[in-house]
């Protein structure tokens, strides 16, 4: 199972306060829609284009369909914006 962390604001507002959470998925998607059956509501935020997805320390631009190991880190944080 991936380790998934979740920036506090998500775990807080919708796993009851975890951030760290063990799912099975062999991409982010499926990732993303095991956690939307554990915590509803949560895909929409993970989705979004204010979230950015890391893998084992990479960060992708469009993370979806990139696999997932078994023993893979997935990190959710909130997107970073720069420039004018």
């Amino acid at each position: 199972m991936a380790r998934v962390v979740l920036s506090g604001d998500l775990g807080r507002r919708f796993a009851g306060g975890e951030v760290e959470i063990r799912v099975e998925g062999s991409n982010v998607l499926r990732l993303i829609k095991a956690l939307e059956e554990r915590y509803p509501g949560i895909a929409e935020a993970l989705e979004s284009d204010a979230m950015a997805v890391a893998i084992d320390g990479i960060v992708y631009q469009d993370a979806m369909l990139e696999d997932v190991g078994e023993e893979a880190e997935v990190y959710f944080l909130p997107a970073i914006r720069g420039g004018r």
